[in-house]
């Protein structure tokens, strides 16, 4: 099977702004890729590229082994961009009935009903969107880039409106997509979001990637903690394996030892050092790359406890 999408050596140049530079980057079947980034950083270039709205200065292209932008590479592909807006006059059923036609879907009120239950809004198809909040506005756009089930979904920052009970019915919904074998594409700058659910992530800066592979592999050791009688002690350039010397160091100098945990950076800290220096690499005319993450998380997490 082919991935569901490969770009390959993708340059795009808007006049004299270089907006990519040769980027590779594939995202497997069944995947869950976060695309990381900052403002300017040439995500939105990527994620146009791939839904065929931007054509490359150089480079390829292609969903589910088709190129962008064809009849085939459409078929395969839902998208839902960070800034969106339905008719405030349209029920939620109608919207998705207008969408499949657009998408020339088959699934007709069943898939309509279907697609609603999952985002939970099975109980305001009849709702008119204009008095929805943007939260519900949110999942029913989750609904409509859903429909004719495609391979790859693009979505642009689809949390940046919900509250922390409508993040956790995404990232369900997210992994049962992954289960049934639909690769996603997640630009977001909710980091911590990212972290929670993405297999792999690309951290683009300048216009090209500067890290990439799985959260866990982009982080590193931050320490060990130690919760002693006299307070907690920090050694920080230890690793795991120093643990077990460190406690019976301690315990032989007297000391009461009444937890131990390894630290690791988050990928809040690998993404500020895979950026850290490097420029915006020109921005896009009227690229929008969203909002910046409110609530951070912590600097460090701990990986277990001994």
């Amino acid at each position: 099977m082919p991935p569901a999408l490969s770009v390959s050596g993708l340059r795009k140049t808007y006049g004299s702004v270089t907006a990519l530079h040769g980027v590779d980057l594939e995202v497997r079947e069944g995947e869950l890729f976060g695309l990381l980034g900052p403002n300017g950083a040439g995500k939105s270039t990527l994620v146009k590229a791939a839904c065929g709205l931007v054509r490359p200065t150089r480079g390829t292209v292609s969903v589910a082994g088709a190129p962008a932008g064809t009849t085939a590479a459409n078929a395969a592909l839902g998208y839902l961009a960070e800034l969106f807006r339905f008719p405030d006059w349209c029920r939620a059923d109608e919207l998705l009935e207008l969408h499949q036609r657009l998408s020339g879907s088959g699934g007709g009120a069943a898939e309509r009903a279907s697609l609603l239950e999952e985002v939970g809004l099975a109980e305001v198809a009849e709702r008119r969107i204009g008095t929805m909040s943007k939260g519900m506005q949110q999942r029913l756009g989750l609904a409509q880039a859903l429909i004719g089930s495609p391979k790859l979904l693009l979505l642009d920052e689809p949390t940046s409106a919900l509250d922390p009970a409508g993040r956790r019915l995404v990232r369900a919904l997210l992994e049962r997509l992954r289960d049934r074998g639909v690769a996603v594409l997640l630009n977001s700058h909710l980091l911590s979001e990212v972290e929670l659910v993405c297999d792999r992530v690309a951290i683009i800066a300048g216009g090209a990637v500067v890290a990439a592979g799985r959260p866990e592999e982009l982080s590193q050791a931050g320490g060990v903690e130690v919760e002693t009688g006299t307070g907690a002690r920090v050694f920080e350039r230890a690793r795991r394996e120093d643990a077990p010397r460190i406690v019976a160091e301690l315990v032989a100098a007297g000391e009461s030892v009444y937890g131990v945990a390894v630290l690791r950076s988050s990928l809040e800290d690998a993404y500020l050092a895979a950026v850290d220096g490097v420029g915006d690499g020109g921005r896009s005319p009227g690229a929008g790359d969203g909002r910046a993450d409110e609530t951070p998380p912590a600097a460090y997490a701990a990986e277990g406890t001994l």
